[in-house]
Protein backbone atom coordinates (compact mmCIF):
# COMPACT_ATOMS: atom_id res chain seq x y z
CA UNK A 1 0.00 0.00 0.00
CA UNK A 2 1.40 3.22 -0.87
CA UNK A 3 1.35 5.35 2.35
CA UNK A 4 2.47 8.68 0.22
CA UNK A 5 0.66 9.95 -3.15
CA UNK A 6 3.08 9.68 -6.00
CA UNK A 7 3.24 12.45 -9.02
CA UNK A 8 3.17 16.04 -9.25
CA UNK A 9 4.56 18.54 -5.95
CA UNK A 10 4.11 15.45 -3.72
CA UNK A 11 7.58 14.62 -4.14
CA UNK A 12 8.89 18.13 -4.71
CA UNK A 13 10.73 17.90 -1.68
CA UNK A 14 11.29 22.05 -1.58
CA UNK A 15 7.61 22.65 -2.48
CA UNK A 16 6.57 20.43 0.71
CA UNK A 17 8.63 22.95 2.95
CA UNK A 18 6.92 25.97 2.00
CA UNK A 19 3.38 23.98 1.98
CA UNK A 20 4.47 22.78 5.76
CA UNK A 21 5.49 26.30 6.87
CA UNK A 22 2.58 27.87 5.12
CA UNK A 23 0.38 25.12 7.17
CA UNK A 24 1.65 25.78 10.75
CA UNK A 25 1.69 29.36 10.28
CA UNK A 26 -1.61 30.08 9.31
CA UNK A 27 -3.48 27.59 11.62
CA UNK A 28 -1.50 29.67 14.52
CA UNK A 29 -2.76 32.94 12.67
CA UNK A 30 -6.47 31.67 13.57
CA UNK A 31 -5.35 31.76 16.81
CA UNK A 32 -4.74 35.80 16.42
CA UNK A 33 -7.48 36.66 14.44
CA UNK A 34 -9.88 35.75 16.91
CA UNK A 35 -7.95 36.78 20.07
CA UNK A 36 -6.68 40.01 18.97
CA UNK A 37 -9.78 41.64 19.11
CA UNK A 38 -11.58 39.47 22.04
CA UNK A 39 -8.95 40.92 23.81
CA UNK A 40 -9.78 44.44 23.05
CA UNK A 41 -13.28 43.70 24.07
CA UNK A 42 -12.95 41.12 27.17
CA UNK A 43 -10.02 42.48 28.58
CA UNK A 44 -9.80 46.02 27.47
CA UNK A 45 -13.82 47.05 27.02
CA UNK A 46 -12.76 48.60 23.69
CA UNK A 47 -15.85 50.23 22.06
CA UNK A 48 -16.75 48.75 18.42
CA UNK A 49 -14.83 51.89 16.93
CA UNK A 50 -11.63 51.13 18.78
CA UNK A 51 -11.82 47.46 17.65
CA UNK A 52 -12.62 48.54 14.11
CA UNK A 53 -9.35 50.68 14.13
CA UNK A 54 -7.40 47.70 15.09
CA UNK A 55 -8.44 46.31 11.96
CA UNK A 56 -7.01 49.38 10.30
CA UNK A 57 -3.68 49.47 11.93
CA UNK A 58 -3.46 46.18 10.97
CA UNK A 59 -3.90 46.97 7.45
CA UNK A 60 -2.32 50.18 7.20
CA UNK A 61 0.56 48.85 6.22
CA UNK A 62 -0.29 47.82 2.84
CA UNK A 63 -1.37 51.18 1.85
CA UNK A 64 1.95 52.49 2.64
CA UNK A 65 4.12 50.03 2.52
CA UNK A 66 3.33 47.02 -0.49
CA UNK A 67 4.67 48.72 -3.28
CA UNK A 68 7.95 49.88 -2.00
CA UNK A 69 7.91 46.05 -0.44
CA UNK A 70 7.43 44.67 -4.16
CA UNK A 71 10.51 46.61 -5.78
CA UNK A 72 12.91 45.24 -2.73
CA UNK A 73 11.54 41.77 -3.17
CA UNK A 74 12.23 42.03 -7.10
CA UNK A 75 15.83 43.01 -6.23
CA UNK A 76 16.43 40.55 -3.68
CA UNK A 77 16.70 36.97 -2.82
CA UNK A 78 12.88 36.35 -1.28
CA UNK A 79 13.03 33.25 0.89
CA UNK A 80 15.28 35.72 3.69
CA UNK A 81 12.16 37.75 3.60
CA UNK A 82 10.24 35.22 4.74
CA UNK A 83 12.05 33.85 7.51
CA UNK A 84 12.88 37.16 8.45
CA UNK A 85 8.97 37.82 8.30
CA UNK A 86 8.36 35.40 10.16
CA UNK A 87 10.54 35.42 13.07
CA UNK A 88 9.91 39.02 13.26
CA UNK A 89 5.87 38.74 13.34
CA UNK A 90 6.89 35.87 16.08
CA UNK A 91 8.90 38.12 17.79
CA UNK A 92 6.40 41.11 17.98
CA UNK A 93 3.50 38.99 18.99
CA UNK A 94 5.35 37.55 22.28
CA UNK A 95 4.91 40.83 23.34
CA UNK A 96 1.07 40.78 24.45
CA UNK A 97 1.06 37.61 26.11
CA UNK A 98 4.27 38.79 28.10
CA UNK A 99 2.29 42.51 28.48
CA UNK A 100 -0.70 40.95 29.78
CA UNK A 101 1.17 38.47 32.39
CA UNK A 102 2.69 41.87 34.01
CA UNK A 103 -0.20 43.37 34.28
CA UNK A 104 0.50 46.10 31.31
CA UNK A 105 -1.69 45.56 28.18
CA UNK A 106 -3.02 48.18 27.08
CA UNK A 107 -4.72 49.09 23.70
CA UNK A 108 -2.10 51.56 22.26
CA UNK A 109 -0.15 48.12 22.92
CA UNK A 110 -2.28 46.16 20.43
CA UNK A 111 -2.12 48.99 17.76
CA UNK A 112 1.69 49.20 17.76
CA UNK A 113 2.02 45.46 17.58
CA UNK A 114 -1.01 45.26 15.18
CA UNK A 115 1.22 47.33 12.92
CA UNK A 116 4.85 46.37 13.12
CA UNK A 117 3.05 43.01 12.39
CA UNK A 118 1.06 44.42 8.76
CA UNK A 119 4.28 45.20 7.96
CA UNK A 120 5.78 41.93 8.56
CA UNK A 121 3.10 40.39 6.50
CA UNK A 122 3.11 43.10 3.53
CA UNK A 123 6.66 42.47 2.43
CA UNK A 124 5.99 38.17 3.84
CA UNK A 125 2.65 38.17 1.18
CA UNK A 126 4.49 39.77 -1.56
CA UNK A 127 7.22 37.57 -1.28
CA UNK A 128 5.29 34.34 -0.69
CA UNK A 129 3.17 35.12 -3.86
CA UNK A 130 6.74 35.95 -6.00
CA UNK A 131 8.64 33.24 -4.30
CA UNK A 132 6.25 30.00 -5.63
CA UNK A 133 6.52 30.94 -9.57
CA UNK A 134 10.66 30.42 -9.11
CA UNK A 135 9.82 27.38 -6.80
CA UNK A 136 7.58 25.48 -9.13
CA UNK A 137 6.84 24.83 -12.41
CA UNK A 138 4.10 27.40 -14.37
CA UNK A 139 1.81 24.45 -15.23
CA UNK A 140 1.88 23.02 -11.29
CA UNK A 141 0.73 26.48 -10.40
CA UNK A 142 -2.63 26.05 -9.57
CA UNK A 143 -1.59 22.62 -7.87
CA UNK A 144 0.48 24.36 -5.97
CA UNK A 145 -1.94 27.22 -5.08
CA UNK A 146 -4.24 24.72 -4.36
CA UNK A 147 -2.84 22.32 -1.83
CA UNK A 148 -1.51 26.25 -0.18
CA UNK A 149 -4.97 26.76 -0.30
CA UNK A 150 -5.80 23.33 1.15
CA UNK A 151 -3.82 24.10 4.27
CA UNK A 152 -5.39 27.35 4.63
CA UNK A 153 -8.39 26.44 4.79
CA UNK A 154 -8.27 23.36 6.88
CA UNK A 155 -6.89 26.12 9.24
CA UNK A 156 -9.64 27.96 9.01
CA UNK A 157 -11.67 25.19 9.38
CA UNK A 158 -10.44 23.41 12.66
CA UNK A 159 -8.31 26.99 14.04
CA UNK A 160 -11.29 28.95 15.21
CA UNK A 161 -12.92 26.32 16.88
CA UNK A 162 -9.41 25.80 18.60
CA UNK A 163 -8.75 29.45 19.13
CA UNK A 164 -12.09 29.51 20.56
CA UNK A 165 -11.70 27.19 23.05
CA UNK A 166 -8.28 28.41 24.28
CA UNK A 167 -9.73 31.74 24.38
CA UNK A 168 -12.13 30.40 26.59
CA UNK A 169 -10.35 28.34 28.72
CA UNK A 170 -7.01 30.18 29.35
CA UNK A 171 -7.62 33.47 27.46
CA UNK A 172 -7.03 35.55 24.30
CA UNK A 173 -2.95 36.32 25.10
CA UNK A 174 -2.31 32.46 25.48
CA UNK A 175 -3.86 31.95 21.96
CA UNK A 176 -1.63 35.09 20.78
CA UNK A 177 1.47 33.06 22.12
CA UNK A 178 0.28 29.82 20.09
CA UNK A 179 0.48 32.13 16.76
CA UNK A 180 4.24 33.44 18.02
CA UNK A 181 5.27 29.93 18.42
CA UNK A 182 3.96 28.97 15.34
CA UNK A 183 5.79 31.44 13.07
CA UNK A 184 8.71 30.38 14.43
CA UNK A 185 8.45 26.28 13.16
CA UNK A 186 7.29 28.19 9.89
CA UNK A 187 10.71 29.83 9.47
CA UNK A 188 12.49 26.55 10.40
CA UNK A 189 10.80 24.88 7.72
CA UNK A 190 11.35 27.95 5.31
CA UNK A 191 15.42 27.99 6.43
CA UNK A 192 14.87 24.02 5.13
CA UNK A 193 14.33 24.99 1.42
CA UNK A 194 17.64 24.47 -0.43
CA UNK A 195 16.46 25.23 -4.17
CA UNK A 196 19.04 28.59 -4.52
CA UNK A 197 17.42 31.87 -6.12
CA UNK A 198 19.48 33.57 -8.34
CA UNK A 199 19.10 37.58 -8.57
CA UNK A 200 18.04 39.44 -11.63
CA UNK A 201 20.56 39.61 -14.25
CA UNK A 202 22.36 42.96 -13.88
CA UNK A 203 23.06 44.33 -17.32
CA UNK A 204 26.90 44.96 -17.71
CA UNK A 205 27.12 49.28 -17.69
CA UNK A 206 23.68 49.70 -16.99
CA UNK A 207 22.72 52.07 -14.48
CA UNK A 208 20.25 50.48 -12.39
CA UNK A 209 16.67 52.15 -12.48
CA UNK A 210 15.22 54.36 -8.98
CA UNK A 211 13.04 52.51 -6.68
CA UNK A 212 10.18 55.08 -7.95
CA UNK A 213 11.24 54.03 -11.80
CA UNK A 214 10.65 50.33 -10.68
CA UNK A 215 7.33 51.16 -8.57
CA UNK A 216 6.25 53.26 -11.60
CA UNK A 217 6.85 50.60 -14.04
CA UNK A 218 5.01 47.77 -12.01
CA UNK A 219 1.92 49.87 -11.31
CA UNK A 220 1.32 50.41 -14.81
CA UNK A 221 2.01 46.98 -15.86
CA UNK A 222 -0.98 46.59 -13.37
CA UNK A 223 -3.28 49.19 -14.60
CA UNK A 224 -2.61 48.80 -18.32
CA UNK A 225 -3.35 45.10 -18.25
CA UNK A 226 -6.85 44.20 -19.59
CA UNK A 227 -7.21 41.15 -17.08
CA UNK A 228 -5.37 42.49 -14.09
CA UNK A 229 -7.19 45.87 -13.88
CA UNK A 230 -10.84 44.45 -13.49
CA UNK A 231 -9.77 41.73 -11.11
CA UNK A 232 -7.88 44.31 -8.82
CA UNK A 233 -11.42 46.82 -8.95
CA UNK A 234 -13.26 43.54 -8.35
CA UNK A 235 -11.17 42.63 -5.36
CA UNK A 236 -10.55 45.92 -4.04
CA UNK A 237 -14.14 47.01 -3.97
CA UNK A 238 -15.40 43.40 -2.09
CA UNK A 239 -12.26 43.68 0.25
CA UNK A 240 -13.74 46.96 0.96
CA UNK A 241 -17.13 46.19 2.22
CA UNK A 242 -16.17 43.10 3.57
CA UNK A 243 -13.85 44.73 6.11
CA UNK A 244 -16.89 47.33 6.64
CA UNK A 245 -18.46 44.09 7.87
CA UNK A 246 -15.54 42.03 9.62
CA UNK A 247 -14.43 44.90 11.78
CA UNK A 248 -18.06 44.75 13.37
CA UNK A 249 -18.41 40.95 13.28
CA UNK A 250 -17.02 40.09 16.45
CA UNK A 251 -18.94 43.05 18.29
CA UNK A 252 -21.87 42.21 16.25
CA UNK A 253 -21.94 38.57 17.81
CA UNK A 254 -20.94 39.15 20.83
CA UNK A 255 -23.03 42.53 22.12
CA UNK A 256 -26.07 42.16 20.05
CA UNK A 257 -26.31 37.78 18.88
CA UNK A 258 -24.89 37.17 22.42
CA UNK A 259 -22.44 34.68 21.07
CA UNK A 260 -19.81 33.33 23.28
CA UNK A 261 -16.11 33.08 22.04
CA UNK A 262 -16.41 29.34 21.89
CA UNK A 263 -19.54 29.90 20.00
CA UNK A 264 -18.54 32.55 17.55
CA UNK A 265 -15.12 30.06 17.35
CA UNK A 266 -17.88 27.12 16.54
CA UNK A 267 -19.68 29.56 13.38
CA UNK A 268 -16.07 30.57 11.87
CA UNK A 269 -15.30 26.74 11.62
CA UNK A 270 -18.67 25.50 10.43
CA UNK A 271 -18.25 28.23 7.99
CA UNK A 272 -14.99 27.44 6.59
CA UNK A 273 -16.53 23.87 5.53
CA UNK A 274 -16.82 26.12 2.02
CA UNK A 275 -13.00 27.23 2.04
CA UNK A 276 -12.07 23.98 2.24
CA UNK A 277 -14.08 22.41 -0.15
CA UNK A 278 -13.06 25.17 -2.71
CA UNK A 279 -9.69 24.16 -2.32
CA UNK A 280 -10.02 20.58 -3.27
CA UNK A 281 -12.38 21.32 -6.55
CA UNK A 282 -11.16 24.64 -7.76
CA UNK A 283 -8.80 22.96 -10.50
CA UNK A 284 -11.79 20.44 -11.68
CA UNK A 285 -13.86 23.81 -12.17
CA UNK A 286 -11.65 26.02 -14.09
CA UNK A 287 -10.85 22.85 -16.39
CA UNK A 288 -14.39 22.32 -17.08
CA UNK A 289 -15.59 26.07 -17.15
CA UNK A 290 -12.35 28.17 -18.20
CA UNK A 291 -10.17 30.34 -16.57
CA UNK A 292 -12.31 33.40 -17.22
CA UNK A 293 -15.81 31.96 -16.32
CA UNK A 294 -14.49 30.67 -12.98
CA UNK A 295 -13.25 33.86 -11.94
CA UNK A 296 -16.79 35.44 -13.16
CA UNK A 297 -18.51 32.73 -11.52
CA UNK A 298 -16.98 32.68 -8.31
CA UNK A 299 -16.98 36.53 -8.07
CA UNK A 300 -20.69 36.09 -7.87
CA UNK A 301 -21.07 33.65 -5.37
CA UNK A 302 -19.05 35.68 -2.77
CA UNK A 303 -20.73 38.80 -3.72
CA UNK A 304 -23.82 38.38 -2.11
CA UNK A 305 -22.84 35.78 0.90
CA UNK A 306 -22.35 38.54 3.38
CA UNK A 307 -26.38 39.04 3.54
CA UNK A 308 -26.50 36.64 6.16
CA UNK A 309 -24.71 38.18 8.88
CA UNK A 310 -27.44 41.22 9.30
CA UNK A 311 -30.21 38.97 8.37
CA UNK A 312 -28.92 37.04 11.95
CA UNK A 313 -30.68 36.75 14.81
CA UNK A 314 -30.14 35.40 18.36
CA UNK A 315 -31.52 31.99 17.51
CA UNK A 316 -30.43 31.80 13.77
CA UNK A 317 -26.92 33.48 14.75
CA UNK A 318 -24.58 29.88 14.11
CA UNK A 319 -26.55 28.70 10.99
CA UNK A 320 -26.80 31.79 9.41
CA UNK A 321 -23.11 32.96 9.91
CA UNK A 322 -22.32 29.66 8.98
CA UNK A 323 -23.46 30.12 6.01
CA UNK A 324 -22.14 33.01 5.10
CA UNK A 325 -18.84 31.45 5.30
CA UNK A 326 -19.60 28.12 3.79
CA UNK A 327 -20.79 29.88 0.41
CA UNK A 328 -18.83 33.21 0.57
CA UNK A 329 -15.69 30.96 1.15
CA UNK A 330 -16.16 28.61 -1.47
CA UNK A 331 -16.31 31.62 -3.62
CA UNK A 332 -13.83 33.61 -2.52
CA UNK A 333 -11.50 30.81 -2.31
CA UNK A 334 -12.06 29.00 -5.72
CA UNK A 335 -11.83 33.17 -7.04
CA UNK A 336 -8.44 33.52 -5.28
CA UNK A 337 -6.57 30.19 -6.42
CA UNK A 338 -7.71 30.61 -10.12
CA UNK A 339 -7.24 34.03 -10.45
CA UNK A 340 -3.63 34.26 -8.01
CA UNK A 341 -2.10 31.64 -10.33
CA UNK A 342 -3.74 33.55 -13.89
CA UNK A 343 -1.63 36.66 -12.72
CA UNK A 344 1.46 34.56 -11.53
CA UNK A 345 1.41 32.78 -15.01
CA UNK A 346 1.15 35.48 -17.26
CA UNK A 347 3.31 37.96 -15.23
CA UNK A 348 7.23 37.86 -16.27
CA UNK A 349 9.52 36.63 -13.58
CA UNK A 350 11.21 40.44 -13.10
CA UNK A 351 8.05 41.69 -12.68
CA UNK A 352 6.32 39.19 -9.93
CA UNK A 353 7.20 40.72 -7.00
CA UNK A 354 5.63 44.11 -8.02
CA UNK A 355 2.93 42.78 -10.23
CA UNK A 356 1.73 41.36 -6.46
CA UNK A 357 2.52 44.31 -4.28
CA UNK A 358 0.96 46.58 -6.71
CA UNK A 359 -2.22 44.60 -6.89
CA UNK A 360 -1.90 43.95 -2.95
CA UNK A 361 -1.92 47.57 -2.46
CA UNK A 362 -5.30 48.20 -4.70
CA UNK A 363 -6.84 45.23 -3.26
CA UNK A 364 -5.82 45.07 0.43
CA UNK A 365 -4.83 48.97 0.83
CA UNK A 366 -9.01 49.16 1.00
CA UNK A 367 -9.02 47.21 3.91
CA UNK A 368 -8.17 50.04 6.56
CA UNK A 369 -10.20 52.03 4.46
CA UNK A 370 -13.65 49.78 5.01
CA UNK A 371 -12.89 48.75 8.79
CA UNK A 372 -12.42 52.50 9.50
CA UNK A 373 -16.09 53.49 7.43
CA UNK A 374 -17.28 50.02 8.99
CA UNK A 375 -16.60 51.44 12.92
CA UNK A 376 -18.38 55.04 12.09
CA UNK A 377 -21.19 53.71 11.07
CA UNK A 378 -21.40 50.77 13.23
CA UNK A 379 -20.81 54.03 15.96
CA UNK A 380 -23.77 56.63 14.13
CA UNK A 381 -26.23 54.03 13.30
CA UNK A 382 -25.81 51.04 15.07
CA UNK A 383 -24.07 47.46 14.02
CA UNK A 384 -26.99 45.98 12.25
CA UNK A 385 -27.50 48.96 10.34
CA UNK A 386 -23.56 49.10 9.31
CA UNK A 387 -23.97 45.38 8.25
CA UNK A 388 -26.52 45.83 6.02
CA UNK A 389 -25.10 48.76 4.21
CA UNK A 390 -21.84 46.71 3.95
CA UNK A 391 -23.56 43.28 2.69
CA UNK A 392 -26.03 45.59 -0.59
CA UNK A 393 -22.11 47.20 -1.43
CA UNK A 394 -20.52 43.76 -1.28
CA UNK A 395 -23.28 42.34 -3.49
CA UNK A 396 -22.53 44.48 -6.47
CA UNK A 397 -18.34 43.37 -6.72
CA UNK A 398 -18.72 40.82 -9.44
CA UNK A 399 -19.80 43.93 -12.24
CA UNK A 400 -16.11 44.94 -13.29
CA UNK A 401 -15.24 40.96 -14.08
CA UNK A 402 -18.56 40.92 -15.81
CA UNK A 403 -17.94 44.02 -18.19
CA UNK A 404 -14.67 43.26 -18.56
CA UNK A 405 -12.60 40.63 -21.51
CA UNK A 406 -12.11 38.01 -18.77
CA UNK A 407 -15.32 35.78 -19.02
CA UNK A 408 -14.43 35.46 -22.43
CA UNK A 409 -10.83 33.90 -21.45
CA UNK A 410 -10.93 30.51 -21.53
CA UNK A 411 -7.32 29.25 -21.25
CA UNK A 412 -4.51 30.78 -19.21
CA UNK A 413 -2.14 32.81 -22.22
CA UNK A 414 1.29 33.35 -22.05
CA UNK A 415 3.55 35.65 -20.11
CA UNK A 416 3.62 38.76 -21.71
CA UNK A 417 6.93 39.75 -22.29
CA UNK A 418 7.20 42.53 -23.68
CA UNK A 419 8.03 46.07 -21.83
CA UNK A 420 5.22 47.90 -19.75
CA UNK A 421 5.53 51.76 -20.84
CA UNK A 422 5.33 53.73 -17.96
CA UNK A 423 2.59 56.85 -17.54
CA UNK A 424 3.17 59.96 -16.90
CA UNK A 425 0.01 59.97 -15.72
CA UNK A 426 1.38 57.88 -13.52
CA UNK A 427 3.84 60.69 -11.75
CA UNK A 428 0.72 60.97 -9.03
CA UNK A 429 2.74 58.15 -7.27
CA UNK A 430 5.59 60.63 -6.35
CA UNK A 431 3.29 61.85 -3.94
CA UNK A 432 2.58 58.56 -1.78
CA UNK A 433 6.32 57.56 -2.56
CA UNK A 434 8.08 60.97 -0.99
CA UNK A 435 7.12 59.76 2.60
CA UNK A 436 8.38 56.11 1.63
CA UNK A 437 11.88 57.21 0.89
CA UNK A 438 11.41 55.35 -2.13
CA UNK A 439 15.37 56.34 -3.27
CA UNK A 440 17.72 53.75 -5.03
CA UNK A 441 18.25 50.62 -3.46
CA UNK A 442 20.80 47.78 -3.40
Amino acid sequence: MRLWPKGGLWRHSDFLKLWSAETISVFGSQFTGLALPLVAVLVLDASAFAVSALVVIEFLPFILFAIPAGVWVDRLRRKPILVIGDLARAGLLVTIPVAYALDALTLGHLYVVGFFVGICTVFFDVAYQSYLPSLVERAQLVEGNSKLEISRSTSQLTGPGAAGGIVSALGGPVAILIDSISFVVSAVFLFAIRKEEKLPEKVEGAVRPSMLADAREGLSFVIRNPYLRPISICTGSSNFFWSMGGALLVVYAVRELEMSAALLGIAFSLGNVGPLVAAFTTSRISNRLGVGPTILTMSFVFSGSMLFVPLASKDTALPLLAASGVIGGFGAVAYNITQLSFRQAICPERLQGRMNAVIRFLVWGTMPLGALLGGALGTWIGLRPALWVAAIGAFFTFLPILLSPVPKLRETPEPIEEEPRTDEALSTLHAAADPLSLTDGP
